[in-house]
């Protein structure tokens, strides 16, 4: 199968530059090779989050699949945040959001905690894209009880400081896990990830 963006996503680079340039054939490129992850994040979320008409944003939402992914497991209420001008436009012509907007690199979130029941961060941080500072961004936009789904692609999972955030979490307290799963993330080129399910203490 084709690789196309895919032999550049996964090094450190400006991450709006290359999604700005993916935009109009990553679903395509994606696709063909099995992308999994956003599905098996939103069932993940969905047989935990007692109300899925509840709203939720998704973070790092780029062309809309993870949101399609959300709304096909029964989410109904989805407000989307990227970097990438034209991702956002490519998940606007799917009618599958509430709102969409752009976001800085860097930026704080500028939602009260408690407005989102959840935040989804479906294939956000790793090489090529958001760095690990961006979970404490995401976990001061939950209120307590608040749910964060997220995955670590394999890559991610080569760098010991991702998981070790996770850990500062749950050790500390703040957090619990409620499920981990490693499993298919990019068949065709032969990567998996691990999915979480995090609630805020």
């Amino acid at each position: 199968m084709s690789k196309g963006f895919l032999d550049k996503a996964y090094v450190k680079q400006d991450a709006r530059e290359l999604y700005d340039a993916w935009a109009t054939s990553y679903d395509a490129e994606v696709g063909e090779n099995g992308y999994a992850t956003p599905g098996r994040c939103a069932a993940a979320l969905h047989a935990i989050m007692p109300d899925p008409s509840l709203p939720l944003l998704d973070f790092g939402c780029g062309t809309g699949l993870s949101g399609l992914a959300l709304k096909l497991a029964g989410f109904t209420t989805i407000d989307g945040l990227d970097l990438s001008q034209d991702m956002l436009k490519q998940a606007a012509a799917k009618d599958l959001y509430r709102t969409l907007s752009q976001i800085e690199a860097g930026d704080a979130l500028t939602h009260t905690p408690g407005d989102y029941a959840a935040i989804a961060a479906i294939g956000v941080i790793g090489a090529g894209a958001a760095p690990i500072s961006v979970f404490d961004t995401l976990m001061a936009g939950l209120a307590t009880g608040g749910y964060l789904v997220f995955s670590f692609n394999d890559h991610a999972l080569q760098d010991p400081d991702n998981e070790a955030k996770l850990h500062d979490y749950t050790d500390s307290k703040q957090a619990r896990l409620l499920f981990q799963e490693h499993g298919p993330h990019l068949p065709g080129i032969n990567l998996k990830s691990n999915v979480y399910v995090l609630e805020k203490l």
